[in-house]
């Protein structure tokens, strides 16, 4: 619901707010008992804009005056984000060289394997290609919508202020789509390495090991991280800097609403991205199971499993190029939240660019911080075994987060004011709020802890190292059917916790800095995205590599390393979306916030009154959306899915050689990438439309008051759905892959003696307890890579 409420906060046109104004007199101006004193603050404000300000006057009562801005060149405080942006792409340039250093397939006597990676990678590129061609049209035509909305306004600024919002609306989305495309591009890379890693070089007696495979992964992933944290802090800083050049320092309500365009941008493709995205991969990943796990018999990568390339194909164009975006759109939109929600402070922007670039900085100090991290699972933490791998993993997290927590402070007590006198002494007023440096760095900690408590909370509930995806991988026992129900309910359980804590994070921060500091509490969230976002991107790449191994009929050594890697990155993908809708959560709040006030600031004065027969009518159709949204992308995946299916039945039984292993025929790989590429793109367009056109269409006909319930409803409903459809579909998963691995092969010994061969060896994928497992896994997939991702948008 984020896009949606950006839509709303672009189209709210307000009128700047003026420098002086005597309603600010109780907050700003009781700073002596002398008759005269407001006079000689009246005297100073009409130097101001002359840059006469009296120095004496200022120093009196440094900061809470609001209106002598000291002067700091905007370039000297916007360095050094951009600057951190810079060390971003940087140490990519360093990982670029660590990954190289690891071997190709070819290296080691596996050319198969790069010529596997080679076909993924050139199908995944033809899927972008296509769908970037799709969203260049879309864009264009929004850009144009845009800037005709704006030229028709009575500003006689109109055509320079029509054209700042379009062209940030471009920026967000080129950058958006650039952030999937890299990341795309190096996970299809750094698959063949991950699996060559694993296998080793047998002929010069090399041997394999988990440790290589993971410092392949890993450092993949982080190549996505930091490129999306340093493409989103050099553009946003940058297009920052452009139009404060632009509209002069002290027009910051102005700049704010142009860089809105920013956001807008950024989540209009990561809206797409994900939902087409994510429907390529589920038709590709339901189809090969269906018919390949439960009706043939064989592997969904086993090289006669038609859908198999399309569903790799698929990991990289979901899970990596959409993710990528969708990560991109909520940090640019936490950013440029925090700032225009910051720039409505008088004190905020008189304190200089250091406090208006507060937000800004803590991004960029989140760079280095995670990238001292990244060196903890690649170095300090060599992985030995199985149980190793998900310590290393969360230890990334715990660390980033824990280093971050002093910076967080260091830089709330350096770069935010602290007024001497006035009625809030010590701190600065934002939204009618009496915040201080030290609220404000509670409020970041809020969002930098509750996010790492989502994301262990998520971990409980997805991994199958805890009771609660055992039990249901016991409840397959009787059959698909109670499987499925056992994973409904843990999915309702799942979402308990992190809706109490994103509650008391909401409740916390707007009691300590208003709006301004749910937006600090976003970005707090978002602090260690690169860390995150790491360990996210690790687990489609190990993914990737299995059904490589696979394919090319490595040895089950190799693809035992490889399901170990890959069983630690359902649950780092699982933890990755809980921090993901968290911060939509916070961000989309923020931008509610961000809404209301530009309505009030109309001298609309809007309130959420829940009493109001049209608010709260629009608050019932919010809650409504995300179901709404959540059928038409489910129903795309089923549709696409059916296609499927059709075709590798049709080629099993045009060949039946592709039934017999090890039998060289191959399938017909590039009808099933067809597929899916074009059910997506048939089928991203109504839900993407749906998001986009109900604020727009409810405003039109029934007003604001309308919009809010709309916007509140929407993100009331859609974190909890978001959270339990991911958390659902994640325990399914990993469910499978617990059974898979042995784990219950005792049980089905017992209960299905004609699973057990000559050699007493349980055949573990021929039993119905698997098959059922199998069942629950298909039917999760849509709900936690399709519908439940796309939500948080």
């Amino acid at each position: 619901m984020q896009i949606s409420l950006l839509i709303a906060a672009v189209a709210a046109v307000a009128a700047e707010p003026p420098w002086y104004q005597k309603t600010w007199y109780p907050y700003l101006f009781d700073c002596s008992d002398s008759a005269d004193w407001r006079d000689q603050y009246d005297s100073a404000c009409s130097a101001h804009s002359a840059n006469e300000c009296d120095v004496e006057t200022r120093s009196a009562c440094p900061q809470t005056c609001g209106l002598c801005t000291p002067s700091s060149p905007k370039m000297v405080i916007a360095t050094p984000p951009i600057m951190a942006a810079a060390v971003a792409f940087l140490f990519i340039a360093y990982l670029y060289v660590r990954i190289d250093a690891f071997p190709t397939g070819a290296e080691v006597g596996l050319a198969r394997v790069d010529e596997l990676s080679l076909k993924i990678k050139s199908g995944a590129r033809q899927f972008l290609e296509t769908e970037y061609a799709y969203l260049a049209v879309f864009v264009v035509g929004l850009a144009l919508t845009l800037f005709f909305l704006f030229y028709l306004t009575e500003d006689e600024n109109a055509y320079t202020i029509a054209l700042s919002v379009s062209l940030s609306f471009v920026t967000g989305a080129t950058l958006s789509a650039s952030a999937g495309w890299w990341g795309m591009m190096v996970a299809t890379d750094g698959n063949a390495k991950t699996t060559a890693a694993c296998a080793g070089d047998r002929a010069n007696g090399v041997p394999g090991s988990l440790n290589a495979g993971l410092n392949v992964a890993f450092s993949t992933g982080a190549v996505m991280g930091f490129a999306v944290v340093g493409l989103g802090l050099a553009g946003v800083s940058t297009a920052y800097v452009v139009l404060c050049s632009i509209y002069g320092d002290d027009d910051q309500a102005l700049v704010m609403q142009c860089l809105a365009g920013f956001g807008f941008g950024a989540s209009s493709i990561a809206l797409f991205a994900r939902v087409a995205g994510g429907i390529y991969t589920k038709a590709a990943d339901v189809g090969a199971d269906l018919v390949g796990k439960v009706e043939a018999g064989i592997d969904e990568d086993d090289p006669h499993n038609p859908a198999v390339i399309a569903d790799n194909v698929g990991d990289n164009v979901g899970d990596v190029a959409g993710m990528g975006s969708d990560l991109f759109g909520s940090f640019g939109e936490a950013s440029c939240a925090a700032l225009l929600v910051g720039a409505s402070s008088p004190m905020i922007v008189a304190a200089g660019w250091g406090a208006l670039m507060f937000p800004l900085a803590l991004s960029g100090v989140g760079i280095l911080v995670c990238m001292a991290t990244s060196f903890v699972a690649t170095d300090l933490m060599p992985v030995r075994d199985e149980k190793g791998i998900e310590s290393a993993l969360k230890m990334q997290l715990l660390v980033s987060t824990l280093l971050m927590t002093p910076c967080v402070y260091a830089l709330a007590v350096t770069l935010l004011p602290a007024a001497t006198c006035g009625m809030c002494v010590g701190g600065f007023v934002v939204g009618g709020v009496c915040s201080s440096p030290l609220k404000a760095f509670f409020c970041v900690g809020f969002g930098l802890w509750g996010g790492c408590v989502i994301g262990f909370v998520t971990e409980y509930y997805t991994s199958f190292s805890y009771s609660p995806v055992k039990e249901v991988a016991n409840a397959c026992r009787t059959g698909a059917a109670t499987n499925i129900i056992y994973g409904l309910a843990l999915g309702y359980k799942s979402a308990i916790v992190p809706v109490f804590v994103v509650a008391f994070i909401v409740f916390g921060a707007h009691s300590l800095a208003g709006f301004y500091g749910i937006s600090l509490a976003a970005l707090g969230m978002l602090a260690t995205l690169a860390t995150c976002l790491s360990i996210d991107v690790y687990g489609p790449v190990c993914d990737n590599a299995g059904g490589i191994a696979e394919m090319c009929e490595l040895h089950p050594s190799v693809r035992e390393k490889t399901d170990a890697l890959d069983a630690a990155g359902n649950t780092t993908a699982a933890i990755g979306k809980g921090f993901a809708i968290g911060s939509a959560c916070l961000v989309g709040l923020a931008l509610f916030g961000a809404f209301v006030t530009r309505l009030n600031d109309t001298g609309a004065k809007v309130t959420v009154d829940l009493l109001d027969p049209l608010t709260f009518a629009g608050l019932l159709v919010g809650s409504m959306l995300p179901y709404w949204f959540s059928a038409m992308t489910m129903k795309s995946v089923g549709k696409a899915a059916n296609e499927m299916v059709i075709e590798i039945k049709r080629q099993f039984d045009a060949n039946p050689n592709l039934l017999i292993p090890n039998h060289p025929d191959r399938p017909d790989y590039d009808t099933c990438i067809k597929i899916s590429t074009d059910a997506s793109l048939q089928e991203m367009i109504a839900p993407g439309a749906l998001v986009m056109l109900s604020p727009v269409l409810c405003g039109v006909c029934f007003g604001t008051r309308c919009v809010t319930g709309l916007l509140a409803g929407g993100i009331a409903s859609g974190i909890q759905m978001a959270i339990s459809s991911s958390n659902t579909g994640g325990a399914w998963d990993n469910a499978k892959k617990y059974i898979s691995k042995g784990a219950m092969d005792e049980l089905i010994g017992q209960l299905e003696p004609e699973t057990v061969d000559g050699t007493g060896k349980v055949q573990t994928k021929k039993s119905q307890i698997f098959k059922a497992a199998v069942t629950g896994d298909t039917v999760g997939d849509p709900l936690k890579d399709t519908s439940g991702p796309a939500l948080n948008i």
